[in-house]
């Protein structure tokens, strides 16, 4: 098969996969599980708010929302999900041309099936953590990471409000990683919706207590002290980059909590740069801006 016919099928699958989860609700179908879990994250904002003075509908409710659905589901059907499988080939191609055929060094197949889930969940958040640091510490991918800190009220549809490119650094970064691990089941999606629903109680003005979990699972009062728009000096390039374990900002030494944070100013310096709407949001980024 050439590349274009893979393209051409692997865009044709997406599409008709989202097709059918649009109308066929199951078990497996990833539209209305995340439907569902915002819902739910949202009802737990309406009933406790965290932060009583911000509004229900807070600042960007709306653009937040079109985000969650673009970059989970659109961003694929218009091609993402299709030269990603191009270029997944290609590198295999390019492989095999040195006789490397599996990339596959450990194998945990044996295992059972939660410890495959656990090992999958824990590796890929090693992983998110460590490109979050990236996206903060790399100018050029500073300028994308900019779109999701230009949150000024928190909500759990912020946590998918991220600039296309970020789909792009992360896919690419943990494609190797998670290839050299030779797991024995394909559905992986428990791993997901448990990563999607801590990150949405991360980013919801809802706070959860975590007693002394909180050494090791983000939370809302944790994660907000990484969209603070003033960072501590001694620690210039961020704070807190933990997705859905906390454990690695203690291990390495970026937590900084040192109170609870309710009412921080959030943003970043120089945040009046970003455009307000999403389609001029989606170009942000490939221009230097005055703080980058």
């Amino acid at each position: 098969m050439s590349y274009w016919d893979l393209f051409i099928q692997s865009f044709s699958n997406y599409a008709r996969y989202l097709g059918q989860a649009l109308v066929r609700p199951d078990s497996h179908n990833y539209v209305y599980w995340l439907l569902g879990i915002s819902f739910l994250v949202y009802a737990l904002e309406l009933a406790f708010p965290w932060r009583q003075d911000q509004p229900r509908i807070r600042q960007d409710f709306w653009l937040d929302a079109f985000y969650m659905f673009f970059n989970f589901f659109l961003f694929g059907l218009i091609g993402y999900v299709a030269a990603s499988d191009v270029l997944v080939q290609a590198f295999k191609d390019f492989l095999a041309q040195f006789g490397i055929r599996n990339l596959v060094a450990i194998q945990v197949n044996q295992l059972p099936t939660w410890a495959q889930l656990l090992t999958l969940f824990v590796v890929r958040d090693f992983i998110h953590f460590n490109v979050h640091r990236l996206l903060h510490r790399i100018p050029f991918l500073w300028n994308f990471h900019k779109v999701h800190h230009s949150v000024k009220q928190m909500g759990f549809a912020a946590h998918l409000r991220y600039h296309w490119m970020e789909n792009v650094v992360y896919r690419s970064l943990e494609y190797i990683p998670i290839a050299m691990i030779g797991f024995g089941i394909d559905d992986f999606l428990i791993v997901h919706l448990t990563a999607l629903t801590i990150g949405h109680l991360n980013h919801a003005n809802f706070r959860l207590p975590m007693g002394p979990l909180r050494y090791l699972f983000n939370s809302a009062e944790m994660h907000i002290w990484h969209h603070v728009k003033d960072l501590p000096a001694e620690k210039p390039y961020g704070i807190n980059f933990g997705i859905s374990l906390s454990l690695w900002d203690y291990v390495f030494g970026t937590n900084y909590q040192p109170y609870l944070g309710r009412d921080l100013s959030l943003g970043y310096p120089g945040d009046q740069e970003m455009p307000t709407g999403f389609l001029r949001q989606l170009g942000f980024g490939f221009r230097r801006t005055k703080s980058a």
